[in-house]
């Protein structure tokens, strides 16, 4: 059964997601420390293990929309990802993400939070994504039913 796959790449740490078989919720699996894991071997790795059909990573775009430094250095590093895997990458907005993250941790201690918030944040990505392809699923499908539903009352 397919998952996805989901990050949330910082200078740090990357956090880390994955879906359930269904690609209805995602859950946070870990943070790659960047300083002290090869990050894109990881990655390899999880891709290798838990073999999903897409890897969506959060694209850090500015608060008015538009494609900052950050945006850039996860680019870089979403090429070496590409080189090193056959497995479709999707960019997906992650504004706001972190902030979330950061009140679903709510009452852990601040040691805690930084330590985990980076994988829920991926996790609040990769729902948001998978929310938006349920709806657009759900909305195509309705749209054929409704179709089907006057094709049939003309009959």
């Amino acid at each position: 059964m397919a998952r996805t796959l989901a990050l949330d790449i910082g200078n740090r740490r990357i956090g880390v997601a994955v879906s359930d078989t269904t690609r209805s919720i995602a859950r946070p699996l870990e943070v790659i420390d960047r300083h002290r894991q090869n990050a894109l071997q990881r990655i390899v790795e999880l891709v290798r293990q838990l073999q999903p059909d897409n890897i969506v990573v959060g694209y850090p775009l500015s608060a008015d929309g538009s494609v900052g430094a950050q945006a850039l250095k996860v680019e870089r590093f979403v090429q070496l990802v590409r080189l090193n895997i056959e497995c479709p990458v999707v960019y997906y907005d992650e504004r706001y993400s972190t902030s979330e993250a950061q009140d679903i941790m709510g009452a852990k201690r601040r040691k805690d939070r930084q330590q985990h918030d980076d994988a829920i944040a991926a996790a609040v990505i990769l729902q948001r994504y998978l929310n938006e392809v349920q709806h657009s699923i759900s909305e195509h499908h309705a749209t054929e039913t409704n179709i089907l539903a006057s094709d049939e009352s003309r009959m």
